[in-house]
């Protein structure tokens, strides 16, 4: 998903989060930071490069046991495959 609003969010209710992961993905000169988010049977694509990126952290980051150095753990070393999951119901 390139582009989302608050319709979106209001899709990924807190409570029915089953999982956050982010992973990167190798664009040749860069890394693409990428997140999906896990209701029910549906996964939810987001990535870094996204409008409206910023608002969907600050969204998932109220989650219980949100892990907040996800972006350490996920961005390092460049250009290696990385994924880390930062909540788990």
């Amino acid at each position: 998903m390139t582009a989302f609003d608050q319709s979106v969010l209001d899709q990924l209710h807190l409570s029915e989060i089953d999982q956050v992961s982010f992973f990167k993905r190798d664009e040749v000169t860069t890394d693409l930071i990428c997140c999906e988010v896990t209701v029910g049977d549906k996964v939810w694509f987001f990535h870094e490069e996204g409008e409206g990126w910023d608002v969907l952290l600050v969204h998932l980051s109220k989650l219980p046991g949100w892990r907040s150095d996800w972006f350490s753990a996920v961005s390092q070393p460049p250009f290696a495959e990385c994924q880390t999951i930062a909540f788990r119901r």
